[in-house]
């Protein structure tokens, strides 16, 4: 059974609450109101491969965001997802580099159903994208898949079993 506490907001305003003490010295500071949390951003080495990949996972990226230094697609809920080609990146921070290996991040896509994992898997190895694991059905009571998008990272399939 897959929980689903994360449905339950918690008590009190979601964003705003303050600090009143430093977090580590336990010292009374000024009240500073909570960040929000608003994007999740990767770093790209060919945008319009990326742009493709997360389309094909139904991101609404705006037309022409291929051909752009900077796309973002906003999420349900608000969350912005953005990409953010390497040299972007270098144009702020001169001495950054990719990574020498993928695995840093998970990012997972919740499909209607079992038969959507495999369906999703099949679309995108059948396109040319990467595998890390073929679905299967988890112990944890899901099927289960990942891709690889054209960074290497990998991307999860899932669905409850019983859905």
């Amino acid at each position: 059974m897959v929980s689903d506490s994360f449905k339950t907001p918690p008590p009190g305003p979601l964003y705003g609450r303050s600090m009143t003490t430093h977090p580590a010295s336990g010292a009374a500071s000024t009240p500073l109101p909570t960040p929000r949390f608003d994007l999740i951003g990767i770093v790209v080495a060919d945008m319009a491969a990326s742009v493709a990949f997360y389309r094909r996972l139904g991101l609404a990226f705006p037309e022409g965001a291929e051909r752009e230094p900077h796309a973002e697609a906003t999420l349900p809920g608000g969350l912005r997802f953005a990409l953010d080609t390497e040299e972007t990146v270098r144009a702020f921070q001169p001495s950054w580099r990719p990574p020498v290996s993928a695995g840093r991040i998970g990012l997972a896509f919740l499909c209607a159903g079992p038969a959507e994992v495999d369906a999703q898997y099949e679309a995108l190895t059948g396109a040319g994208y990467g595998s890390e694991l073929k679905p299967f059905d988890a112990f944890w009571g899901q099927r289960y898949a990942t891709v690889l998008d054209p960074d290497g990272n990998g991307v999860d399939l899932f669905a409850p079993l019983d859905g």
